[in-house]
């Protein structure tokens, strides 16, 4: 909006041609969507408590958290909120991947939000299963179809990169659909799963969110992607300013949600912000550095399956809790040493992620 409404002043004023540069409104939507949650942090995590939406504890979590019983939760609303306003204000607006990306976010976001709202009205466990996986599916797969009827986008579309290969991008045709649909949603699972203590998912998705502002950056930039060997995806730059508004919205939420937590995201924000991730990595073409990007994601989803596989079919368990993170709380590690060593591995990550770039 801002963007729209100054910059074409800049012919009449020279200063307004700031507004040209895409790192210029990354950096000011960074910085509104942490003044949104400082603002409107305090004024939700208080409506919460008087509607007495409230964290439930489940019994299969250590017994050191059923202290946090009550605490506010479907905090993913502040993180949306502060998220949405600096890219409407900053970005392109007529830009098609950045409402494809704000479309993936509020659809993912919506499903949380209904597993939250049926869980706090006596649902013990939300939406079921393959409820939540069909509708996921469903809205992945209109993300993905969009896509891959989009006559620029879908030329390079079907093509696989692969981290370290400079030549490498095996065709995948019509299965890349599956492929991606996975990506979007497996992610979004993920990251959900990951949401099991204070700080815990909100720091690995700065990191990661980070990582693909770069990403994003560089796709978009014609010299950069010649340069670096990766496809240029024309109009991708853009998502740079929505992944620093998430950025800033996420900084701004951890104000609240670090250790002793004062709000929960809820499924509201963990889905929500899986989806974008997922739909991110398709958008830029860079699916499978979302595996080493979102290491930490992965390894707790994979925790979870490993452990419900085993019990099944050995009726023995591999970890002393699934997911990974109860794991080492049960091994005798303070909840905040968990939270910073996670974080520590998701920078690391990070960094691997970003040297593919060049390493190739």
């Amino acid at each position: 909006m801002l963007y729209h409404l100054l910059f074409p002043l800049h012919e009449k004023y020279s200063f307004f041609n700031v507004f040209r540069y895409i790192t210029f409104r990354t950096s000011y939507a960074i910085l509104t969507a942490l003044i949104i949650s400082f603002i409107f942090g305090p004024w939700i995590i208080r409506k919460l408590r008087e509607k007495q939406i409230g964290e439930r504890i489940r019994e299969d979590v250590p017994r050191s958290h059923q202290s946090k019983a009550g605490t506010p939760t479907m905090g993913g609303i502040m993180i949306l909120l502060s998220l949405f306003i600096p890219t409407l204000l900053w970005a392109d607006l007529t830009n098609k991947y950045i409402w494809l990306v704000i479309f993936s976010t509020i659809s993912f976001g919506m499903i949380g939000f209904i597993d939250d709202y049926l869980k706090l009205k006596g649902r013990k466990n939300g939406l079921k299963g393959k409820e939540k996986f069909a509708i996921q599916t469903a809205v992945a797969l209109i993300i993905v179809l969009i896509l891959y009827f989009d006559g620029e986008f879908s030329l390079i579309m079907t093509k696989l990169g692969i981290p370290f290969f400079k030549n490498v991008k095996p065709e995948m045709g019509i299965m890349y659909i599956v492929f991606a649909v996975l990506v979007i949603v497996g992610t979004s699972n993920a990251v959900n799963l990951t949401d099991g203590l204070d700080g815990l998912a909100i720091g690995p998705i700065i990191v990661s969110t980070t990582a693909y502002m770069v990403i994003a950056y560089v796709t978009g930039h014609f010299n950069f992607a010649n340069y670096l060997n990766i496809e240029h995806i024309r109009g991708a730059g853009e998502l740079t300013i929505l992944c620093g508004a998430a950025v800033g919205a996420s900084l701004g939420f951890l104000w609240f949600n670090s250790y002793p937590a004062e709000i929960f995201m809820g499924n509201v924000g963990s889905t929500a912000l899986g989806g974008m991730l997922g739909t991110l990595a398709v958008i830029t073409k860079h699916e499978l550095i979302l595996l080493v990007i979102g290491g930490i994601f992965v390894v707790e989803a994979v925790s979870v399956i490993i452990q419900v596989a085993s019990f099944k079919l050995r009726g023995k368990r591999i970890f002393k809790m699934a997911p990974l993170h109860h794991h080492f709380e049960e091994s005798g590690w303070e909840e905040p040493k968990v939270i910073v060593r996670f974080w520590i591995v998701a920078i690391i990550l990070a960094l691997l992620s970003l040297s593919t770039l060049k390493l190739r």
